[in-house]
C-alpha cells in the first residue's frame, strides 16, 4: 500500500460523506446540523463529526475536480 492508494481513500471517504442527505438520512437519525447547532454540542466527538459531513458536503466542487484528476492519472498510469 502506497502514497496514492491512501489518497485514493481518503478521497472515497471524502465523496461518500459528501452524498449524504440531511433531510432524508441524517435528521431522521438525530445527525443534523441543526441539532448541535441549538445545543451548542459543537466540541463534542458527535459535533465534530457532523461538521466534518458538513465542510464535505461544501467543497463538492473541488472533489469533482479532483475526482476527475485522479481518473486521469489513473488512465494515464495505467
Amino acid at each position: 500500500m502506497g502514497l496514492w492508494t491512501l489518497l485514493e481513500g481518503f478521497l472515497l471517504l471524502a465523496n461518500a460523506l459528501a452524498i449524504l442527505n440531511e433531510e432524508r438520512f441524517l435528521a431522521p437519525k438525530g445527525w443534523g446540523f441543526s441539532e448541535v447547532s441549538t445545543s451548542g454540542g459543537a466540541k463534542t466527538l458527535k459535533g465534530q463529526i457532523i461538521g466534518l459531513i458538513y465542510a464535505a458536503q461544501y467543497l463538492r466542487v473541488p472533489l469533482i475536480v479532483l475526482d476527475a484528476i485522479t481518473i486521469l492519472v489513473m488512465l494515464i498510469s495505467g
